[in-house]
């Protein structure tokens, strides 16, 4: 029998190392992840849906049992579309926690055979944010250890007229 994959679903604008912790550790106890990039229309995304695609795509090869989709909507109608029930999501601390007990809530409100899981950020991660990485890329600097490889370099180029290399920096 194979196993259905668990979601973990965000805006991932963009996918954080974060993030990628996660993944990995979902990908180990259920087998498969299915990453969901959703839209929200009440934000003003950085990158577009396809190129954060491309951007987890990229991040997670080498992660078996690992695939990357979209979705317009209510997560809820994505899970029940494709017969999904076990949802994952981070949590970097209290605040996050107090949030994602009411999302939950709400949630299996909407699809009652919803499982939520949380699996709560590794501590050298737990600071790390996709705000956090385009803010600090805004203004030319890099936040070493937030983002993969591929990611880094997407923000450099997003950024590229404002972007100070590390060795600019330390001649100030």
């Amino acid at each position: 029998m194979t196993p259905k994959p668990a979601v973990y679903a965000g805006s991932f604008d963009p996918i954080t190392n974060g993030h990628l912790d996660v993944i990995r550790r979902a990908a180990r106890l259920f087998g498969a992840v299915r990453v969901v990039v959703l839209t929200n229309p009440h934000k003003k995304p950085l990158f577009s849906v396809q190129q954060r695609l491309e951007l987890i795509r990229q991040s997670v090869e080498g992660i078996s049992g690992v695939t990357a989709d979209s979705y317009e909507g209510l997560l809820v109608d994505y899970m029940q579309q494709n017969a999904l029930t076990v949802l994952v999501r981070g949590v970097r601390g209290a605040a996050d926690a107090e949030a994602e007990a009411a999302y939950a809530y709400a949630n299996q409100q909407l699809y009652p055979g919803l499982e939520v899981v949380w699996l709560p950020a590794a501590n050298q991660l737990r600071f790390v944010s996709s705000s956090a990485v385009r803010e600090s890329f805004s203004y030319g600097r890099e936040l070493p250890g937030y983002v993969p490889a591929s990611v880094c370099q997407a923000l450099r180029a997003k950024f590229s007229s404002s972007f100070k290399a590390p060795k600019d920096l330390e001649k100030k």
